[in-house]
């Protein structure tokens, strides 16, 4: 996960700017021409809901005997040798997800795939307790996500559903889109 820590004290702290998700890649959100202090500059309000698009969405490299027949790894090549003290590899698992059958008990990998992703959260403050739970709709072909933080104070700081639909039937290589 990346850090970004300001040098001065007197300077304003740098804001990452806010992602936006259309199912199938993300994006940076610019502000309206019409913004009363920021016109048409990057958005940077939705720090937390970025960040949780980055460790969710993001392919996480994996170990050779995770990969199936045929799959190349993916993610972060960097996090194969240059870890420092206290980082983890940045990313999810779920990609690893993408060949699978919708099968009995997929929700409980899918929960740890996302719990593990989300644990930087944790680990640099953002959040003291994150919820993951994944719901299957087997006719549908669907599994919802449902992502929740919560604060130092115990309060929700973020709630948001994912919606991931299953096609390997069609060959469809990103799982994600709609």
């Amino acid at each position: 996960m990346l850090r970004i820590v300001p040098l001065d004290d007197g300077e304003e702290p740098y804001r990452s700017p806010d992602l936006g998700w259309d199912g199938v890649a993300g994006d940076l959100i610019l502000n309206s021409l019409l913004h009363p202090t920021a016109p048409g500059d990057f958005r940077a309000e939705q720090g937390l809901a970025t960040q949780v698009l980055i460790c969710l969405m993001t392919d996480r490299r994996v170990e050779p005997y995770e990969l199936r027949d045929g799959d190349v790894n993916r993610g972060w090549i960097g996090d194969s040798f240059d870890l420092g003290p206290g980082e983890t590899p940045i990313g999810s698992r779920l990609w690893l997800l993408r060949r699978s059958a919708l099968h009995e008990g997929i929700e409980t990998l899918v929960e740890a795939y996302a719990a593990e992703a989300l644990q930087p959260l944790i680990d640099q403050g953002a959040a003291v307790r994150v919820t993951a739970t994944a719901t299957a709709d087997r006719p549908a072909s669907r599994l919802t996500l449902d992502i929740s933080l919560y604060g130092h104070d115990g309060a929700q700081s973020f709630n948001r559903k994912f919606e991931i639909l299953w096609r390997q039937i069609d060959g469809v290589d990103r799982p994600l889109a709609r």
